[in-house]
């Protein structure tokens, strides 16, 4: 019974660090997508600058047009205005008038070519953007059905870790396993080793004349008064094994 409860202690041991190192990986595994997350939310950010840009580009656009075909009209009625005009000083004012709406005209078609660029310049920039997107996302998805797979296995091997667990724990007394958890949420691994010639395999210090012959009567698993850990004798013809799952 010594013996089976030192094995299942070991095997319980060696579970629990396949534990830690799967809950480990699961809990990193969504890190690996974080990257191009960032990258696809800063590309988001961007394609919404652009698209802000360019409604913005769209209702200059249509004022220019409506302000410049305002300005055609009245340079028309100018025109029509001038030729009735009954005296010299009445076609030079109107003719400054003329003047004034063509200049004024001019300065809108100019801003209006402008916006007209930055319109082509803002569009070129979102077929650019959406570029990049597409390679990201192409990135982002194949990684994604790679973690989900790995994901998938690594749960399906930690549900079988814990299945493998709770049979290890049914053969150590409540007493002993009591003792196994405080030390194993206390210290690093290992928390049962084994002593040979008066040494502790967990410290590397010497333990007492007493504890030790104790322990070589093989009746009951102690602790090494250095460090705590669970310890116990282990003869040359000592073999654990592996519990199933």
């Amino acid at each position: 019974m010594y013996e089976k409860q030192i094995e299942q202690l070991i095997i319980l041991q060696q579970v629990d660090d396949e534990i830690l190192v799967l809950e480990d990986e699961i809990a990193k595994a969504p890190l690996e997508l974080s990257d191009l997350e960032a990258q696809m939310a800063e590309f988001d950010e961007r394609r919404a600058q652009i698209d802000e840009r360019i409604d913005l580009l769209k209702s200059q656009k249509k004022k220019l047009a409506a302000e410049i075909e305002d300005d055609a009209s009245r340079i028309r009625k100018s025109k029509n205005k001038l030729m009735l005009v009954g005296n010299t000083k009445e076609y030079h004012a109107m003719m400054r008038e003329m003047d004034s709406l063509e200049k004024l005209n001019r300065m809108r078609e100019e801003e209006q070519t402008a916006v007209e660029e930055e319109f082509v310049r803002q569009n070129e920039a979102t077929e650019a953007l959406t570029g990049e997107m597409s390679g990201v996302k192409e990135q982002y998805d194949a990684l994604k059905t790679t973690l989900d797979e790995r994901l998938e296995e690594a749960n399906k091997r930690l549900e079988g870790l814990v299945r493998k667990r709770k049979k290890a724990c049914k053969v150590v007394p409540p007493p002993i396993l009591g003792r196994y958890e405080f030390i194993r949420e206390r210290m690093e691994n290992p928390v049962i080793v084994p002593v040979a010639d008066a040494v502790c395999h967990g410290c590397h210090i010497m333990i007492p004349p007493q504890i030790f012959n104790e322990l070589q009567k093989g009746q009951q698993i102690l602790s090494c008064p250095n460090c705590q850990r669970l310890i116990y004798w282990h003869r040359g013809d000592m073999v654990f094994g592996e519990a199933q799952e």
